[in-house]
């Protein structure tokens, strides 16, 4: 039945030789890499306006200079991550520039962030495109949470059939949404040169506006910066570009890059000189579209693009998480199953991973987009800073032909970013102050798991020069537990005794009546295996068992014997008639699992009927 409802779900399984046919060329890279940068155009301008709101509406003219800011910023990290995409083409972008260049302690900053900014891409594109929906139709204003949830298991399972099918699938999306931009700016900068835009709608630039100064624009300037999430996806998903990818990647990101800047500056322009101011119960973009197409088909259709790529936006996580613990997982400080592929040759574990973890985020904040932007946005600057800050490390460290203009656009890269980060904390700490705490977790968390795989390989090691030949084996003891004279019995002690002339067969009995039958059906089978009875007083089979396996193990200790379990199991044909029966065996096996130093075999015997 399972199996059924995950081809459906999922797809046939594909073979790992048809692999190369899932990278992706730079088309579908854009659709499915450059979702969430492209996606903040729909609340990047907004974050600018609401900081300028507090003071007053005349204050929206200081959002020109800002963008150009944001630009300035956005034009030095295309050019570092095209050089990290050159330096490392491999991927893993800030994780892999920090680690190689900084220490491994700063990798895993950079990496547990960008781990925890993909689960908040994915939060906050949803609820965004949820917004975007409740925008357009507000009845639906009251079930966001429950929307945002349906949206990102649909997401989920769309990654699950395979990275080609998802960019297949999320090309069109994004490709109307910037279809849809560019006709929205286009018309609206028509409206503005012939005069059909309001004039008095805006302050003029220059306008001096009390209670503006620096600290309020840095703070703006930091809001409107969170339109650059995103940015580093490529840089961490180079193996998913077809070859050459590198080459692929960074013309993809530069691609990305000019689609950005001119859609945000756009959006920007249009919002200002159409006095539009932030509302709760409606988006700028929604505001911008109904001014200058009024509520026709095609502010719906505006509406629906821009929904579509919000939502669709969590695709940039659902590519580049996987990878990004992939190259953890392969450095042993993430568990070892985020280095598998599932049926549709994707990383599922990591896939699957960020859905639960994106949903529980979209509950516990209740979808609230406004409060998980600038925890969204400190998750990836902290990335930002200490990719720019390792890339000049590596430029004065090796000294390449032209490093000083590489060196100086990561310098201004890497002083922005650092002062990004002090605005957020200084101004938002009531909405960030749970990084200060979960980024140090996620490092300790990455540090004992790479301590247990250490322990595990130095325990696991075999030295070749003893040869396995020349090991004496030693003898074997068989213990088997018995419940009564059954098919289950037999099948367990004919395999007991395939293994050892030495079988102990123990049944442990809640009265002397059982202890008596037992004896007497045992010496009439005629077994020619030793039977040990043990009574029970407090009705428990597992503490006489476990006291008696005690005891063996004593004995056998000087002789390094080996004691073995056979513990016989039987399975029924259906799944809920396991639930009649009770669970000795299971109970028993997972406690002699984790207490006791033996070898432990499961004789099945399956029901037909």
């Amino acid at each position: 039945m399972w199996s059924k409802i995950k081809r459906i779900l999922i797809g046939r399984p594909l073979k790992s030789n048809e692999l190369q046919e899932q990278k992706l060329n730079k088309l579908k890279a854009l659709a499915i890499l450059s979702s969430d940068a492209l996606s903040s155009v729909a609340y990047g301008p907004e974050q600018i306006l609401i900081v300028l709101a507090a003071v007053s509406i005349a204050a929206f003219w200081y959002s020109l200079p800002i963008a150009v800011g944001v630009l300035v910023l956005l034009t030095a990290l295309i050019l570092s991550y095209r050089q990290i995409i050159q330096a490392y083409p491999h991927g893993g972008g800030a994780y892999m520039v920090a680690k190689e260049n900084l220490g491994m302690n700063f990798g895993l900053i950079a990496g547990g962030s960008l781990l925890i900014d993909y689960i908040l891409t994915v939060a906050v594109s949803v609820s965004a495109g949820t917004d975007a929906i409740t925008s357009a139709f507000p009845l639906l204003h009251p079930y966001n949470v429950g929307i945002a949830v349906v949206l990102v298991a649909i997401i989920t399972i769309l990654n699950l059939r395979g990275l080609t099918e998802s960019a297949t699938v999320l090309a069109y999306p994004v490709y109307l949404f910037v279809l849809a931009l560019g006709v929205l700016i286009i018309a609206g900068l028509f409206q503005v040169l012939t005069g059909h835009a309001p004039a008095t709608a805006h302050t003029a630039i220059g306008t001096p506006v009390m209670g503006v100064g620096l600290f309020l624009l840095l703070k703006a300037f930091s809001s409107g910066c969170s339109a650059l999430t995103g940015v580093e996806a490529i840089s961490n998903a180079i193996p998913n570009f077809k070859d050459p990818a590198p080459k692929n990647a960074a013309a993809t990101l530069v691609m990305m890059g000019s689609i950005l800047a001119l859609l945000f500056s756009g959006i920007v322009f249009l919002a200002y000189w159409y006095g539009i101011a932030p509302s709760a119960k409606e988006t700028v973009l929604s505001h911008l579209g109904s001014l200058i197409f009024g509520r026709n088909i095609f502010y719906y259709f505006i509406q629906a693009t821009t929904a579509l790529i919000l939502v669709l936006a969590a695709n940039t996580g659902f590519s580049a998480f996987p990878l990004l613990a992939f190259n953890l997982a392969k450095d042993k400080f993430m568990p070892r199953p985020f280095t598998v592929r599932g049926d549709r040759l994707g990383y599922s574990n990591g896939i699957i991973t960020l859905g639960v973890a994106s949903i529980f985020l979209i509950v516990i904040f209740q979808g609230n987009t406004e409060n998980l932007i600038p925890l969204y946005a400190v998750g990836v600057f902290i990335p930002f800073s200490l990719s720019q800050t390792g890339m000049i490390i590596k430029w004065i460290r090796e000294r390449p032909k032209g490093w000083i203009p590489k060196l100086l656009a990561n310098l201004a890269g890497a002083l922005i970013c650092y002062l990004i980060l002090i605005i957020f904390f200084i101004t938002k700490f009531q909405h960030v102050w749970f990084s200060i705490i979960f980024i140090p977790l996620v490092i300790f968390v990455f540090h004992k798991i790479h301590k247990h795989y250490l322990a595990v390989g130095d325990q696991l090691r075999v030295d070749l020069s003893n040869k396995l030949k020349d090991v004496d084996v030693a003898d074997n003891v068989i213990i088997v537990p018995v419940a009564g004279v059954t098919q289950v019995v037999k099948q367990s002690l004919i395999y007991a005794r395939s293994l050892s002339d030495n079988v102990i067969a123990v049944f442990v009995g809640s009265s002397e009546e059982a202890i008596d039958r037992m004896e007497e059906q045992w010496e009439q089978w005629d077994t020619d295996i030793r039977l040990v009875t043990l009574h029970s007083l407090y009705r428990s089979v597992l503490t006489p068992l476990s006291k008696f396996i005690d005891t063996v193990l004593y004995k056998t200790e000087k002789s390094g014997t080996t004691v073995t379990v056979v513990m016989p199991q039987f399975y029924t044909k259906k799944w809920w008639q396991s639930l009649l029966h009770n669970q000795s065996g299971v109970i028993i096996r997972a406690y002699l699992v984790r207490t006791k130093n033996i070898v432990i075999a499961t004789v099945p015997y399956r029901f037909k009927k």
